[in-house]
């Protein structure tokens, strides 16, 4: 089997866990301490990545409230006690973290041969910290906050469409997470969709997607 090659109009990605690290777990240790039993943490931080994603299947509303009430839940859940400044701690995280090591120069690379994208599930303040260090040219970043829906809400899509006049077939689109990028984006009708495998999830069969391991591996499939 031939590998695909694409030639879009926009190359889009996700922003955090992609492009930018996602060290969550630290802090969240950092907040529960003692109270979760070493031999069940890992169900704990499993457990709770569950919940932010179940959090943005609603209404929009600011991101840090959103880590703030699935940290919430999550606690209830296990019968401990959380911590009310978790979401103020959480997006603290958030807006310092840089890219993965592996982002910079080829996204600097892509940048140079396609026009770049991010649809963000987070608010404007927090990509207006991060995006600067990608170090890239990006034609447009396009945010929750501004959509008015997370993903994987459909309304998050159709914004970034209905910005640049676009269709699904314009674009190649990149994210490490399935649940909230590929999965509702395939079912839109996206079809050159590209899962950075960075552990986070397993590759769902039946979506068609390609999976690469850097972006180097992407640009590639680019024909850069």
């Amino acid at each position: 089997m031939t590998q695909p090659t694409f030639r879009p109009k926009y190359v889009s990605f996700d922003c955090y866990g992609t492009l930018i690290s996602w060290p969550m777990t630290p802090i969240t240790k950092e907040l529960v301490g003692d109270q979760i039993p070493a031999e069940q943490w890992d169900q704990f931080v499993k457990e709770f990545r569950g919940y932010r994603y179940d959090q943005v299947c609603g209404e929009y509303y600011p991101y840090e409230q959103v880590l703030q009430d699935s940290f919430d839940r999550i606690c209830r859940k296990w019968g401990i006690e959380s911590d009310p400044a978790a979401g103020k701690r959480f997006a603290e995280g958030v807006r310092s973290w840089g890219p993965h090591p592996d982002v910079v120069a080829p996204l600097k690379k892509m940048g140079e041969h396609y026009k770049l994208v991010i649809l963000s599930n987070a608010d404007d303040s927090f990509l207006a910290e991060s995006v600067p260090r990608l170090e890239a040219d990006f034609h447009a970043v396009y945010t929750a906050e501004q959509a008015g829906y997370y993903k994987p809400r459909y309304g998050a899509f159709e914004y970034m469409l209905e910005q640049l006049d676009a269709k699904p077939e314009d674009f190649v689109h990149v994210s490490s997470h399935t649940r909230y990028d590929p999965l509702p984006m395939h079912d839109m009708g996206f079809r050159n969709l590209v899962l950075l495998d960075r552990g986070y999830d397993p590759v769902p069969p039946g979506y068609d997607l390609t999976v690469v391991k850097s972006l180097d591996e992407l640009n590639t499939l680019l024909g850069i």
